[in-house]
């Protein structure tokens, strides 16, 4: 006779099967439950005497944070307890909550996280990688991601994306590109797929996790930038039903949770508990309920109404794409950039604007709209600006917004001789992200930095993409793009120079 796990553990790679294979049905009536939620209604109608923190005893001690907030707001801010149970060992409504939201995105498990995406990919990347361990993934990844290699030593094997030339974004991985890296490396542990980029553009995930599944690799999606694909329809694949093993979620993006609330997805082939102890690791002992609530109700609201939500915001999407083509001077792209490889899929949702054709580089329309518009849009870049459009959107906003681009273009539009085109330019690894990040350094004005290697990050954010990594070569090409984008208005981050000015490399690596 089976074990009791053994059949659990059939039972849930039959379960995550049918997730693949669009068979699964989740329980609708379950899914109107909210279990943190629910408790914290019935804790505040307890009228409880707080001798425990946070120390502001539910607003009284700091006026001024009430009236900023509000009292219901501050008197929900409270900390673990029996009847709300616990983030780092949930037991009662906290692992309930856990159990709908994996059964509402189809995975074996879900992790409430309360430290941003950031900590739901950190965690993704510790619970399969040791010091030394080999990562396949594309080079356009997130910081995050990065920093996860500082803290565990582990390696990258980068995949370095096609780039569309007239637009100046980095694209998705090739199947082919990703299979050679891992016929070339072999011993390599896990793959990380960007589903999507923050520019839209989706990788073929399905066929990447089936050739990693064979070789005895994980495969990890970074899906900070897809809550939405795995409620609404005709949009690309969502991680857990393409087969990934862990999926980090960014509910507060587009799923409408509050921000700094995020899910991590597992599949059933992972050690849940060990994923848990690796997020523990991290992950604060004094979780918000703020957050944590918000996480239960987006949850309870996705599930019930997502689908409906998502087709209306992808409908705002093509038809703010169509209003803005119609302008001249800019170029708002969608699926026509679809090619089966470099970009398998395009999420159109994501309303991704190329500005260029206006000789006005990104940062600076983003500038433009909120200084002069009052519009504040997620990003703007080298050659394009992210107007997030989600749950949240209305049409008003969405008319505001062309209005203001016509106005833009019509009032700044000027020559773009001289204006750079690319965002993305291949790195060199010479050392690992950890090794450089640990080894002793030397400031130099940056504009000397050519041919040494890289101590520290140099990003524009958002969208927190590095330009520069630790354990990267300097080269003048990537000089010139860091002056220019600083010189343009971009945020700068990740440097100690907060001038941008100068730049810590490996001393003794000449």
């Amino acid at each position: 006779m089976e074990s009791p796990a053994f059949l659990f553990t059939v039972g849930m790679r039959v379960y995550y099967e049918n997730i693949r294979k669009k068979e699964y049905r989740m329980d609708r009536e379950a899914q109107k439950r909210a279990p943190i939620y629910e408790a914290l209604e019935r804790f505040k109608r307890k009228r409880v005497v707080p001798f425990d923190v946070p120390g502001h005893k539910r607003g009284r001690g700091n006026p001024e944070l009430v009236q900023l907030l509000g009292e219901k707001c501050v008197g929900l801010d409270v900390n673990s307890m029996k009847p709300l149970d616990n983030l780092c060992h949930p037991v009662s409504v906290i692992r309930e909550a856990e159990e709908l939201t994996a059964e509402a995105f189809g995975a074996a498990h879900a992790f409430l996280m309360v430290g941003g995406t950031t900590s739901a990919v950190q965690s993704m990347i510790l619970s399969v990688c040791k010091a030394g361990d080999e990562i396949i993934l594309p080079r356009n990844v997130h910081k995050s991601v990065i920093n996860a290699l500082v803290l565990c030593g582990a390696v990258p094997v980068y995949v370095n994306p096609e780039v569309n030339g007239e637009l100046g974004i980095s694209l998705g991985m090739e199947v082919c590109q990703v299979e050679r890296a891992m016929e070339e490396h072999p011993k390599a542990v896990a793959v990380l797929v960007n589903n999507p980029t923050y520019y839209g553009i989706c990788s073929d995930i399905r066929t990447i996790a089936d050739m990693a599944h064979r070789r005895g690799m994980k495969v990890l999606a970074d899906e900070a930038h897809g809550t939405h694909l795995y409620f609404g329809k005709n949009l690309p694949v969502s991680g857990m039903a393409a087969g990934a093993d862990m999926a980090a979620v960014s509910m507060h993006k587009s799923g409408g949770s509050l921000t700094q609330s995020s899910i991590l997805l597992v599949g059933p082939d992972m050690n849940a508990d060990y994923v848990r102890q690796i997020i523990n690791l991290t992950q604060t002992t004094s979780a918000s309920y703020l957050l944590l609530s918000s996480l239960d109700i987006s949850r309870r609201n996705l599930a019930l109404r997502g689908e409906e939500s998502f087709a209306k915001v992808a409908q705002m999407a093509e038809y703010a794409r169509e209003e803005i083509n119609s302008i001249g001077g800019y170029y708002a792209y969608g699926k026509e950039l679809v090619n089966g490889g470099s970009v398998f899929d395009y999420d159109v949702t994501k309303l991704s604007v190329y500005t260029l054709g206006n000789g006005l580089a990104g940062i600076e329309v983003y500038d433009l709209l909120r200084d002069e518009y009052d519009i504040q849009i997620e990003f703007g870049d080298i050659c394009n600006i992210l107007a997030y459009i989600s749950i949240g959107d209305r049409l008003q906003d969405i008319e505001r917004l062309v209005g203001a681009l016509a106005d833009i273009e019509r009032l700044y539009k000027k020559d773009r001789t001289g204006m750079l085109t690319g965002e993305y330019i291949a790195p060199k690894v010479a050392v690992s992200p950890q090794k450089a990040f640990y080894s002793q350094k030397e400031s130099l004005p940056i504009e000397e930095t050519a041919g040494r290697i890289s101590g520290e990050f140099v990003m524009c954010y958002p969208p927190g993409i590095p330009i520069l990594a630790p354990g990267e070569e300097v080269t003048r090409e990537i000089v010139e793009y860091i002056v220019y984008a600083r010189d343009k208005g971009c945020s700068m981050q990740g440097m100690e120079d907060p001038r941008v000015e100068r730049l810590q490399v490996l001393k003794g690596d000449k």
